[in-house]
């Protein structure tokens, strides 16, 4: 019997995350974020009419691993500037890996390292605002060079 590695609880950053439920190596393959493959125009047109959390994953050929549809507690991964995971894009899967040893009872974290379309405002720099705590947080989940603009 194989021992649960993470489990998705409350988070003092955002909603629910993911944590730690055994000590972690560096580089370990974590979980793969599932969900439906489709397409950005159809997962948006969801989210409008869905009130609630963003589970959409881009991949870089411009279709998203909606994580609302078919997905696993991977959809729970928060933001953080300082990331302890990394996402690896494989064809149209994406695997969350360890970028350092995590400890039980640690939140796991990505870098959304988010884009946007159109010009940055203040109602977006609010919308996209990031809470991880890290004495370098750059506040925000937009990837960094969008934030100097």
């Amino acid at each position: 019997m194989r021992l649960r590695r993470i489990t998705a609880r409350c988070s003092s950053v955002h909603g629910k995350g993911l944590f730690a439920l055994q000590p972690i190596a560096a580089g370990e393959r974590l979980i793969e974020y599932k969900g439906e493959v489709t397409s950005w125009r159809r997962a948006a047109a969801r989210q409008r009419s869905e009130a609630g959390h963003t589970f959409v994953f881009g991949l870089s050929d411009g279709r998203v691993i909606d994580g609302s549809r078919g997905g696993n507690s991977a959809r729970f991964l928060n933001h953080a500037c300082t990331p302890n995971c990394e996402a690896i894009e494989t064809g149209d899967r994406v695997f969350i890996h360890a970028l350092t040893g995590i400890k039980p009872g640690e939140e796991l974290f990505i870098d959304y390292s988010l884009a946007i379309d159109g010009e940055m405002t203040e109602d977006i720099r609010v919308q996209y605002a990031c809470h991880c705590g890290d004495p370098v947080c750059r506040g925000s989940m937009l990837g960094s060079a969008l934030i100097a603009t």
